[in-house]
């Protein structure tokens, strides 16, 4: 068995004002890398800046980064990051913010081309500080950077140890003004994470062990979700089960799943969590007769009594599903096909067997 996390991991009422001074660590000069609302109204940014203020740090803000980041924005980030002389990087928000703090604080000190960037070999970054403010993604313990690849049509990952941040602090208070979409949709994502984790063939005992308990936690809070009732330790829950998610995949990798959801993000603009949950349960049927016994531990750890019942939770969350043609189903399948995360699939996945599971997903086939 192998394990690997060297993220140091803080999760408390307060997270920032008792633990700022650990940013000190990381350098002199930060650049703050988020989005242009989300951080400035939960209370996130102040309470960083408030941090760094009080440590003797400088810091400059770079809040131009949208959903599914693009290339042209980490790039500009770098250049910010340069300029101002930042020796490290803090991303604040949800995935795509901590996705591109990773690009950023690669980027400021490892000169890459565009048209190489998705290929290169990474070698070095600054040093990263992630307040994660979304329980979904887990960027904040992982050496993942996933940035909207449009040469491709699709969403590509980066990966390379140097990327994991050195401190994550996490803190649930921040998601209390997060809409009802927003914060089923992250849950999903998590739950995707823990699931496809322990389908991996990579799993371990530490990472199945992990994602177990992850998946109990989120399947406790399905009630609340579609109902919308979740008190501060209910998003505190989901906050950690996202970061166990995050551990899982840090060692074992996405599949499948993952692989079909970017064609649904990219071409329809579907939020990755609900693309992720929109396939999920279709994915399971698919590779069920090959690992049953997996499948069904999982079933067990969320108490569900099979996979009729898990998909009628995952359907309650999501509503209606969106429009999509068989024809556009064919292209995303294409694209999909090609993904390197079905090498990392516990059974064979073909293209005919991606088209099958689109399909199945979006009622054109049983």
């Amino acid at each position: 068995m192998m394990y690997y996390m060297p993220t140091k991991v803080i999760h408390e009422k307060n997270c920032i004002k008792k633990n700022g001074c650990l940013l000190k660590a990381l350098g002199n000069k930060a650049l703050i890398v988020t989005g242009q609302n989300s951080a400035k109204n939960n209370g996130s940014q102040e309470d960083v800046e408030t941090a760094l203020t009080a440590n003797g740090q400088e810091f400059a803000v770079f809040d131009r980064i949208r959903s599914n980041p693009t290339l042209e924005s980490v790039y500009e980030g770098a250049e910010e990051a340069k300029r101002f002389g930042a020796d490290f990087v803090i991303g604040i928000g949800g995935g795509s913010p901590m996705d591109a703090a990773k690009a950023i604080a690669l980027l400021a000190v490892q000169d890459i081309s565009k048209d190489a960037f998705f290929g290169a070999e990474i070698k070095k970054a600054l040093p990263m500080a992630m307040v994660p403010t979304t329980a979904g993604t887990g960027s904040e313990v992982t050496q993942y950077s996933i940035i909207t690849n449009d040469r491709k049509r699709t969403k590509t990952s980066i990966s390379s140890p140097v990327l994991f941040p050195r401190l994550a602090l996490l803190d649930g208070a921040y998601m209390g003004g997060l809409s009802k979409e927003n914060t089923v949709n992250t849950a999903i994502d998590a739950l995707s994470h823990l699931m496809e984790g322990y389908l991996s063939p990579r799993a371990g005992q530490a990472t199945d062990a992990l994602a177990q308990r992850g998946m109990k936690m989120i399947a406790k809070e399905f009630d609340n979700l579609a109902s919308f009732t979740l008190d501060s330790a209910a998003r505190d829950t989901l906050l950690m089960a996202s970061a166990l998610g995050g551990m899982v995949i840090a060692n074992t990798g996405t599949t499948a799943v993952h692989a079909m959801g970017y064609g649904l993000t990219y071409f329809k603009d579907v939020d990755h969590g609900r693309a992720n949950g929109l396939l999920i349960t279709s994915f399971l049927k698919f590779i069920y007769d090959q690992c049953r016994e997996r499948v069904d531990e999982m079933m067990q750890a969320m108490s569900f009594s099979g996979l009729a019942e898990f998909g009628q939770a995952i359907d309650r969350l999501l509503g209606e599903k969106e429009k999509v043609t068989p024809e556009e189903l064919e292209v995303y399948t294409d694209i999909a096909k090609d993904s390197k995360n079905l090498r990392n699939c516990i059974a064979a996945v073909t293209r005919d067997d991606i088209l099958n599971i689109y399909l199945a997903s979006f009622g054109y086939r049983g």
